[in-house]
Formats: structure tokens, C-alpha cells, sequence
């Protein structure tokens, strides 16, 4: 080869490199054109940057002392991204994550966890979810401690799903009232009408995503933090619940012709409602709670509703309870329709304190229509002084559902016949719900003082009050001072020697009347086989000459062709009720002190934070004196020699905290943050603990409470 031959292919090869660099180079500058400007929208700050939502803690729902009647708790569903892990950790880490995940969920052996772990991977399984339940806050954090998860969401494939759960340490005590919600807004009670309380407002921060893939806070981005939910501190007196509940459900019970029933008890003085059942009876001997009779069922009253017609005709100077009335024989036509009493025979010639204490129909129909049937402007004199009673008013109550009164006038075409007036003398023809015939029974027992009936205390924030709610004044008197006198003794000539005598109790006295009223349906009140429905009632309070309670009780029956009366039916569970505020309540009575013994001039305080401790002994009319009282942290609280004392609790790594003394909610706070497995009985304070305080505990481990009473 000549060296000319040499010379052109050593060109020839450097003219194949150009064209090869040249070729790259026009590549190069393809992509950079492309990425800079054809694929511009290909990446995005939302691709580098993205927000964060900070979830809320939902707001618990309390009873008037404190007591939660319904808590947040979370929980999580294990997911995996079985890609995103190396392959050197994933064989050296599989055998012990299957191991893991065998003995947390004990549902599948570590040969089978191993096996669906390993599918998942080779089949580019992203999202698979592991084990057949959702895992607590502690197994979560134990979770995070496992072979290849413990590298995380992008090293180790990590995906827990985090949900809210609502626990009810009180089961299902008033669980119509404190109600539920779901995801979509659908739901009842507190946790539905509410929720825009409860719920709070999420937070917010900024992540951006470095090399690898992993996000993280941007620095010097605003974080803005998540705003927990109210606590709502209801009216709801937990152990009235209980009896009031336990009676329910224990009549229910007894007949196959009770269909539900619900049981209301109020505060005379300010309106607030301290117990309230919703009750129906199921077909598999279980009781539901998904229907609020109390506020939303509103149906004729009957009987209980005669009241109002007493009140009306003394009121208007027409009688006295001495006044004579005659029942004849036990019924009364007018106008075609046929008034009855129960009494076979009649009840003859009595006064209108004994027709009253006897439930006559006959009796009142007639006193109605002799003093008020004369002229349609007289039919309205009555229905005035029934509406100015405030008796259908709209209540605007915290709760949604409320239903809606009706009561008719003669100038209603319509509803509105010949009959009109002497029915609604004996409770019929005007619908009204049990928590209004509640609410004037509770005026009358008030000295004429109506009192809007409520269910929430305060808006709370830790501890403190945001927003709190006074009682509110319906009508400042409903009647004369002179005719509440004279309605309350003939409410306790029912209970002393009328419908409810049998019920009549010795050691207290207490007011009422009984009522019964036929259902209509579809506007008749007995169907083509001769069936009908009825509903039972007793209304009153006790004790008589000093009202503390009023109470209400519905029961409402199956289609029966039997009689069915409120003082056999009602009037029971209401004496029930009262029964247990009675012994349970010394300020029925004086309480008995031993001889020698001073009464403490501190009530009993719970440790806790200091912050609300301290707001607690400011609002508090303490006698002797306070020790210094740390201003924060959590701190238990002593009483010794007639002084407060106050120390610092220890809290260390390990050791079981001691939060004896403490209200059940600051402990679980305290306890399940040092990553304790915490489950409780009884009520009231922490008593006891097993571990004791002190002991060496491994994290993770079980801690029982047990909560007692404090004087």
C-alpha cells in the first residue's frame, strides 16, 4: 500500500468520526431544543413542588362533667409498593419482613407472606395492600421498624393509609344524640348538625422532590398548621342517661305490643337536657337508636295535653279546681261524635281537680265547649291562649331534625270543623313533638318561666371555653303566678289519688299526668281490620314542691286491637328515672356527716396540664390556700393539712408514668404517646394502673387503667 492509499484511509476514518460526532452532536441539540421548547409542559413545578395536606384532629364530644362520650382514635391500612425497594435489600431483608408480617397478623404463615410478596414484585405491583386488617398507633410505629419498610415510602415501599375512627367509650349511652357522620356528610345527632365544629381545618405545607425521588419540607416555606377541631360539652348527665336508657329498654322489653319509645329529662331551672332515649324495638330482640322520637316525631299528645286546657280555663277565671263538672256515664255526644271515658258506667258528678286526676274526656270536652263554643270568636279566644302558651313554638334546636307543630285555628277551612275545639280540650287534633309537651310541663313546674330546651354547654379548645351557652328565657310567664298554684296541685292529685296512684311514692312526691292517644295513619286512626296504634305517656316532675327535673315519656305500640294506657305503660320508666335521681342526688337531702369530720373546703382536682389546672382553681370558690402551681407541663395534684399542692410528673423513656388522679383522656394522651398499648374500665378517674408507675416497660407493651369515682 502506497503511502498515498495510507494517507486517504486514515482520512477516510476521520471523516467516520466526524459524521459519528456530528450525528451525536446533532442529537444533543435536538433534545435540548425539544426539552426547552416542544416538551416544555413535559415538566412542571408541580412535578418538583407539591402541598401537603395536614389532617385535623376531630374535636370529641363530652358530657356536662367532662366524661367523653366520643373520641378520635387512628388507625391504618398497610400497603406496599413492592418495585420500590433495591434488590440487594429485598433478598436480604424478605425472609424477616415475612416473618414480621406473619406474627403481627397471625392470618398467614411467613412461607405465604414471602410468596405474595414476591409475586407482587415481579409483576411491577405498585400498591398491594398486606395483612386483613387496619393496625393502631402503635403497631403503625412498630410497623416502621421492619425489614424493608423501615427504609420508608421510596427506599422501602411504605404506604400507610391513615383513617379517623370514632371510639365510644360509653358504647352505644345516647348514641341517636351524640348521632354519626360519614365521608360523604351524611349522617345525625351532634357529629352531623355540628360537624363544621368538630371537623377543624386542615393544614398545609410545601414538599419538593429531590434526586431519588424523595420529597421534602421546602425551607422557608410558611407551614401552615392544622386547626383541631371544637370539643363540644354537651348537657347530657351520663348517669341519668343510664337510667333513663336502662329503663327504656328493660320496659320495651316486657311486651311484644311495645314497638319504641322515648324518655326526655330536663333542668327545670335553665332547660338543659340531661338525658334523652330514642328507642325502637328490632326483630332480633335489639334495640336501634336511628330515629329521634323526642324532637322529630310529632303526633297528637292526648291526654298529657289536658293541662293546657286547665291553665287556658283558669286562666280565664271560667273555674277553680273546685268547680263541679259531671261525666255522666261515660260519654257525651256533640255533634255526631262520640267522647268516652274508660270507666265503664262513667264518673258521675265530681270536681274538675278530680276529672283532671281521672283523665275524664267527657268532662273536658265539655268544660271547652261550654266556656269556649259558644261563637268562633271564642274558638279562637282558646286556640290564642294555647299558641301565647308558647306550646307549638319553634325551639332552633342545635340538632337538626327538629319537628314541626301544628296547631290549627278556626280559621283553617279546611282542618277546622264543629268538633275541632272540644278534641283539642282532650290533646287531639294539634301535633306536637314530646319535647314540647317537656317543655311546658318544665314552665309550669318553673313557676311559669318556659326555658328553651338545649343540649349544648360550650365550644371547647384544651380545655378552654371558646364559645359558651347561657339558658335562654322562651316566655318570662306563660300564666298567672295564681294558676300555677292551683295546675300543680291538681298535677299532684294525679300521682296522690288519680291515674298514676298506684306509683304514688312515700320517702319524695312528684307531679304528672298520664296520657293516651290513638295514632292516625294515613288519617285514620283504626284501619279496615280493626287495628289500631297508640302511644302511652307520662309528663311531670318531681320533686313537687321544689322542681329540680322535668320528664317526659313516650311509648309508642305495634298495631294491636288491645287498650293501651299511659299510667300502665309510661308512667313506670318515668318513676324509674326519678327513683335514681333521688337516691343518687343528695341534694335531695342533707347529706350525713360524721361527727367531728369538717367538710373539705377543696373539691376533688384532677392533675393535668398546668396551664388548665390553673384555670380550674381560678374559676373555683376555694377555701385555705394553693401552693405554687407550676405554670406548665403535666402535674398531679395533692390536698393536705387544708392546702392544694401541686408536683411535676416524671415522664421518662421506659418507665411507666405515673397518671393516677388523672381524667382518662390526659392519661391516654400522656400514655400512648410514650408508645403504650392503653385499655381501660370502670368510670371516673384513674385509680389504678397494672404495670405499676415506675416499672420498666418495653415500648409497645399493654397498660391497663382502672377508672374509679371520686367523692
Amino acid at each position: 500500500m502506497t503511502d498515498k492509499d495510507k494517507i486517504q484511509k486514515i482520512v477516510s476514518k476521520f471523516m467516520r468520526i466526524h459524521y459519528v460526532a456530528l450525528i451525536i452532536a446533532l442529537v444533543v441539540v435536538f433534545r435540548i431544543v425539544q426539552v426547552q421548547y416542544l416538551d416544555k409542559d413535559a415538566i412542571s413545578p408541580d412535578d418538583l413542588y407539591h402541598s401537603v395536606k395536614l389532617e385535623a384532629k376531630r374535636g370529641s364530644i363530652l358530657a356536662t362533667d367532662g366524661r367523653p362520650l366520643a373520641i378520635s382514635t387512628q388507625s391504618y391500612r398497610l400497603c406496599m409498593d413492592c418495585t420500590a425497594a433495591h434488590d440487594t435489600i429485598w433478598d436480604q431483608e424478605i425472609d424477616g419482613l415475612a416473618s414480621s408480617l406473619a406474627k403481627l397478623f397471625k392470618n398467614k404463615s411467613a412461607k405465604e407472606y414471602k410468596k405474595q410478596l414476591n409475586t407482587a414484585r415481579k409483576t411491577n405491583d405498585r400498591h398491594i395492600f398486606v395483612g386483613n386488617r387496619r393496625i393502631s398507633y402503635l403497631e403503625m410505629k412498630e410497623v416502621k421498624e421492619f425489614p424493608i419498610l423501615k427504609y420508608g415510602k421510596f427506599r422501602g415501599g411504605l404506604v400507610l393509609e391513615q383513617k379517623n375512627n370514632r371510639e365510644h367509650p360509653f358504647g352505644s349511652l345516647a348514641s341517636r344524640t351524640i348521632g354519626h357522620i360519614n365521608v360523604n356528610g351524611q349522617g345525625a345527632g351532634i357529629e352531623k348538625s355540628l360537624n363544621y365544629k368538630l371537623e377543624g381545618t386542615p393544614g398545609k405545607q410545601y414538599m419538593i422532590r429531590q434526586l431519588g425521588g424523595q420529597y421534602i419540607r421546602v425551607a422557608g416555606e410558611e407551614v401552615i398548621p392544622a386547626q383541631d377541631g371544637y370539643d363540644i360539652r354537651t348537657t347530657i348527665d351520663i348517669d341519668i342517661q343510664e337510667a333513663a336508657e336502662k329503663a327504656m329498654r328493660e320496659q320495651l322489653a316486657k311486651s311484644e305490643l311495645l314497638e319504641g319509645g322515648t324518655a326526655v329529662v330536663m333542668e327545670v331551672s335553665t332547660g338543659a337536657v340531661r338525658a334523652i332515649v330514642n328507642m325502637k324495638k328490632m326483630g332480633n330482640g335489639k334495640f336501634d337508636e336511628s330515629y329521634n322520637y323526642a324532637i322529630g316525631e310529632a303526633t297528637e299528645p292526648g291526654s298529657t295535653l289536658k293541662l293546657a286546657t286547665l291553665v287556658s280555663l283558669i286562666e280565664d277565671g271560667y273555674i277553680t279546681l273546685n268547680t263541679p263538672t259531671d261525666g255522666g256515664n261515660g260519654e257525651w255526644f256533640y255533634n255526631k261524635v262520640r267522647f268516652s271515658d274508660t270507666r265503664t258506667g262513667g264518673y258521675g258528678k265530681m270536681t274538675v281537680e278530680e276529672a283532671f286526676g281521672k283523665s275524664s274526656n267527657v268532662c273536658f270536652a265539655k268544660l271547652a265547649v261550654e266556656h269556649y263554643g259558644q261563637s268562633m270568636e271564642d274558638e279562637m279566644t282558646f286556640v290564642s291562649r294555647i299558641t301565647n302558651m308558647k306550646i307549638g313554638e319553634k325551639f332552633n334546636l342545635e340538632l337538626e331534625g327538629e319537628g314541626y307543630s301544628t296547631i290549627y285555628t278556626p280559621n283553617d277551612t279546611k282542618m277546622w270543623s264543629k268538633v275541632s275545639l272540644p278534641m283539642m280540650a282532650i290533646g287531639y287534633g294539634m301535633l306536637i313533638t314530646p319535647l314540647h309537651t317537656l317543655t311546658f310541663y318544665n314552665a309550669i313546674a318553673n313557676d311559669g318561666k318556659m326555658m328553651k330546651p338545649y343540649f349544648i354547654e360550650s365550644y371547647e379548645q384544651d380545655g378552654v371555653i371558646k364559645e359558651g351557652f347561657k339558658p335562654q328565657v322562651i316566655s318570662g310567664a306563660i300564666c298567672s303566678k295564681n294558676t300555677v298554684t292551683q295546675v300543680k296541685k291538681a298535677l299532684r292529685h294525679v300521682v296522690e289519688k288519680g291515674t298514676a296512684s298506684r306509683y304514688n311514692d312515700p320517702r319524695y312526691e312528684f307531679s304528672g299526668k298520664t296520657g293516651t292517644a290513638q295514632i292516625a295513619t294515613n288519617g285514620r286512626y283504626v284501619d279496615a281490620n280493626g287495628y289500631r296504634r297508640h302511644q302511652a305517656s307520662f309528663a311531670g316532675f318531681f320533686p313537687s314542691d321544689k322542681p329540680k327535673y322535668s320528664c317526659i315519656v313516650v311509648l309508642y305500640s305495634a298495631k294491636t286491637r288491645q287498650n293501651f294506657y299511659g299510667g300502665t305503660w309510661a308512667t313506670p320508666i318515668f318513676k324509674q328515672i326519678s327513683d335514681h335521681i333521688y337516691t343518687t342526688h343528695p341534694e335531695w337531702e342533707a347529706p350525713v356527716k360524721a361527727k367531728g369530720v369538717k367538710p373539705h373546703d377543696h373539691p376533688v382536682i384532677a392533675g393535668g396540664l398546668a396551664s388548665e389546672v390553673n384555670t380550674s382553681l381560678k374559676a373555683l370558690p376555694l377555701k385555705g390556700e394553693t401552693g405554687n402551681i407550676p405554670k406548665e407541663g403535666w402535674i398531679t395534684i395533692t390536698s393536705k393539712d387544708n392546702r392544694i399542692e401541686a408536683k411535676r410528673m416524671k415522664i421518662e423513656s421506659g418507665l411507666v408514668p405515673d397518671v393516677r388522679g388523672l381524667g382518662l383522656k390526659d392519661a391516654l394522651y400522656i400514655l400512648e404517646n410514650e408508645g403504650y398499648n392503653v385499655t381501660f374500665e370502670g368510670r371516673g378517674r384513674v385509680g389504678e394502673m397494672t404495670p405499676q408507675p415506675g416499672d420498666t416497660v418495653k415500648f409497645g407493651a399493654p397498660v391497663k387503667l382502672t377508672l374509679k369515682e371520686t367523692r
